[in-house]
């Protein structure tokens, strides 16, 4: 056997005992330990293009690395086609029909097992992982010791059907084995595929979760935009009068109107701000907001109907109570679930008829005024939900080490009344506020015994949680829109002095942020009680930042701290749990 065969197998066997195990204790474990007489051949079925074209990639791979640890050619049967899928080489000849039955059973088979164990031949099958069974089993023919005789070149020639000439050459090439060494490195290699499999399956959920988290993350962002957008109009009146200035420019009618229904709340009451109907026209139109109204009646629309095209009023005996109107297209301003007014064009500019496009087009513009009046309602549910998850994985960190339970969300609310207080704009006041919910999410890959450990921790404990700056920026680097967030929850344990972690940054170098939330985080750390002390008084703590500043922290942040000392100790000792992001918080100050 090769020099690499035999380095796995010293990995494998722990005794003496186990390598010296003979041939009729090994086949003990053969499933079929019996042969038959020669029987027709197991077709290859799958032209190697074919299978290249055809195969995963990952079973091609496979097979590969069996031949190379066995160092001999094997075949792959796919159980439920019931063809040879990789044929390899083809230097291993047609193997009987018979075996692909015992193929398909060892498909169920939970660790590789001998079809045939018949001195001197020996055919190992090795179930190939692959998720919720075996589909595909690889096929090996070895032998157990060299034919140096008539009776075992016969012996096989019984089993396999193959000529004497075949049998000479194939035998030529074969390594004897030991059936023991055979069937543990085989259990080996089973083991390690299938160690690999979680691994990918596990990544693989991993990609799709980080995805899906991406994916949700952009659509709050594009509801965000749409609103901004939108913002030009500071309420749905004055939006509704720039899509009927911007109608009248695109559609050939006399006159347009709007009619926007009072804004109501949840328990069904009138929202301040718009109590009542508002009826908005623009051009000559035929009749007021009654008139309107009796129109929509008088036709029976509710906020299924789409829109409704009338170029011929006489149809729908609306002649004698509306003559002053000749053609006309009512859409229903919806949202799906709630109906927010009406939108109508009246009398064809150039004399003609409505049509659809005028009718798709008022649509469009029907939905965007009924979304607009929903969509705050909608992104502030998103934004919540966003919220929400970032705080179940702060939760997740609490319920790691419940004794700091609540520190991300101190350390999120002190950061933002620091950088308020330095100066930073809206976008850095959102960052740093995820930035201190998430800072420690790393600790969710540390050893709990270290996290709760009430004595003082070895240097190796110490190194151990100093990796939860860098598993929490692997965590969250997928994130695209958390881009801001990284260097913050990378970077917070770093040192003015550049004798922090995780890469010594020093000065400018540690990102301004990230030097905000440091002093917030070792504040809440030093005030906070841990099992193994009580928090610091407020004397001592001062002493400490005063201390530590320009050495351990920027001076500029620890100045900050000091300005608004006060406000920060109340609101720590007042705990607000749970509160909205608001602006409230972001001037605890």
């Amino acid at each position: 056997m090769g020099c690499a065969a035999d380095l796995a197998l010293l990995s494998i066997f722990a005794t003496e005992s186990e390598l010296n195990l003979d041939l009729e204790t090994s086949c003990e474990h053969a499933a079929f330990p019996y042969s038959m007489s020669s029987t027709p051949s197991l077709v290859d079925k799958s032209a190697d293009s074919l299978l290249r074209r055809t195969l995963a990639p990952r079973l091609i791979a496979i097979h590969a690395e069996l031949e190379k640890w066995f160092e001999t050619d094997l075949k792959v049967f796919d159980t439920v086609a019931d063809v040879i899928v990789e044929p390899g080489s083809g230097r291993l000849p047609s193997l009987p029909a018979y075996w692909g039955d015992l193929c398909r059973e060892a498909s169920n088979w939970e660790r590789p097992e001998f079809l045939v164990c018949d001195e001197p031949l020996l055919a190992l099958a090795i179930p190939i992982p692959g998720g919720l069974d075996h589909r595909y089993v690889a096929v090996g023919v070895f032998l157990s010791h060299r034919l140096d005789a008539d009776a075992d070149i016969a012996r096989v020639e019984q089993v396999l059907g193959w000529s004497r000439a075949e049998i000479r050459q194939w035998a030529a090439r074969q390594i004897p084995w030991q059936p023991s060494r055979l069937l543990a490195l085989a259990e080996s290699i089973q083991a390690r595929l299938a160690a690999e499999l979680k691994v990918q399956i596990l990544a693989t959920e991993d990609h799709e979760l980080s995805a899906t988290i991406s994916a949700m993350y952009e659509e709050i962002s594009l509801l965000h935009r749409l609103t901004q957008h939108l913002r030009i109009s500071e309420s749905n009146e004055n939006l509704a009068r720039l899509a009927l200035e911007w109608l009248g420019e695109a559609v050939p009618a006399q006159s347009l109107a709007i009619e926007l229904f009072p804004v109501r709340g949840a328990n069904g009451s009138p929202q301040s701000g718009r109590s009542e109907s508002i009826f908005l026209t623009r051009g000559d139109c035929p009749f007021g907001a009654a008139g309107f109204r009796a129109v929509i009646d008088e036709l029976g629309l509710d906020s299924d109907a789409r829109a409704l095209v009338i170029n011929s009023p006489s149809s729908f005996e609306l002649r004698d109570r509306f003559p002053q109107m000749r053609q006309a297209v009512l859409v229903p301003l919806f949202d799906g679930q709630h109906l927010f007014g009406w939108l109508g064009a009246f009398d064809h500019r150039n004399g003609g008829e409505f049509g659809s496009p005028e009718a798709n087009l008022l649509g469009s513009v029907s939905a965007i005024l009924a979304v607009h009046a929903s969509n705050r309602d909608l992104y502030g549910q998103q934004a919540e939900f966003l919220e929400s998850m970032v705080r179940a994985l702060t939760s997740a960190i609490d319920a790691k080490d419940p004794y700091t339970c609540g520190h991300s969300d101190r350390v999120a609310r002190i950061a933002v009344a620091l950088a308020t207080e330095l100066g930073c704009d809206r976008k850095q006041l959102e960052t740093i506020y995820l930035s201190g919910l998430l800072h420690d999410i790393g600790k969710i890959g540390i050893n709990d015994n270290v996290l709760r450990k009430t004595s003082k921790l070895t240097d190796a404990e110490y190194e151990h949680i100093k990796l939860h700056t860098e598993i929490g920026y692997k965590i969250l680097c997928d994130l695209k829109q958390l881009g801001d967030v990284l260097p913050v929850v990378r970077h917070h344990h770093e040192a003015w002095n550049g004798a922090g972690y995780p890469l010594r940054l020093a000065g400018e170098q540690i990102p301004y942020l990230a030097r905000i939330v440091a002093v917030a985080d070792a504040f809440d750390a030093m005030s906070s009680d841990r099992p193994y002390r009580k928090g610091m008084s407020d004397e001592r703590l001062d002493e400490i930042l005063r201390r530590g500043a320009g050495s351990q922290w920027d001076a500029r942040v620890v100045d900050a701290f000091f300005r608004i000392r006060d406000g920060i100790r109340q609101f720590v000792r007042r705990e607000p749990e749970n509160e909205p992001v608001n602006d409230e918080i972001l001037h605890l100050s």
